[in-house]
């Protein structure tokens, strides 16, 4: 049986979707921010050393990071769907997809969210500095790096409605959490409609709506 270790609002909602793509049967065990922190739990430390969701255990494998359970997934008990062929145009697509999501996307959504609170963390006397350093952050390093990976997506999907190609893949479900967080923290809306088509359609998906049913409030969402 595979359990999925799975954090609120975290990536690990993607990975409770990958299952239900697949159907297969699992069980969710849950873990819940530190409301003051948003850390994970030190609870999670039991199940992998970094203590990050999302973790899955499946017998006697114990696996983290998104992209790895979701390439297990698809390798394991894809039966040939929600990958494409190796060899193919498709795969390099979804292979550079896989990785462009963590690698390329998610540092300057990281850093908008980390610029957006510093002020409201540090004492009051250095408020203004803080938030000079956050919006001179913001404005010159995360909001060009941005606006250059929404051109590049949007034009990404202007021939295809998904990102490997004509077939959705587990590539889809790896995107969902970044360009999910760069609607609720970077703008993303109706200047690339192409991108939110595949939000629209992804969110469209049973077996999408079955794993937030699954997983619980998920606040990126908002």
């Amino acid at each position: 049986m595979i359990t999925v270790h799975h954090l609120n609002n975290s990536r690990s909602q993607r990975i409770l979707w990958m299952l239900e793509e697949l159907g297969l049967s699992y069980q969710v065990k849950r873990y819940e921010r530190d409301p003051k922190t948003m850390l994970a739990p030190a609870a999670l430390k039991a199940v992998h050393p970094l203590g990050k969701s999302p973790v899955i255990t499946d017998g006697d494998k114990t696996l983290a990071e998104s992209g790895a359970i979701l390439e297990y997934l698809a390798d394991t008990y894809g039966n040939g769907r929600f990958a494409p062929a190796p060899g193919t145009p498709d795969r390099l697509r979804y292979n550079y997809f896989m990785h462009f999501a963590e690698g390329s996307m998610m540092p300057p959504l990281l850093l908008k969210l980390v610029f957006g609170r510093m002020p409201a963390r540090v004492p009051f006397f250095m408020k203004p500095v803080a938030k000079a350093i956050a919006a001179a952050g913001d404005r010159q390093l995360v909001a060009p790096n941005l606006t250059a990976q929404m051109a590049f997506l949007e034009s990404e999907l202007s021939t295809r409605d998904w990102f490997a190609g004509a077939e959705f893949s587990a590539a889809d479900v790896q995107m969902s959490f970044p360009l999910e967080a760069a609607t609720a923290r970077a703008g993303l809306g109706g200047g690339q409609p192409k991108l939110m088509a595949f939000l629209a359609r992804i969110h469209a998906r049973p077996a999408y709506k079955r794993a937030i049913e699954k997983g619980g409030p998920y606040e990126l969402l908002k």
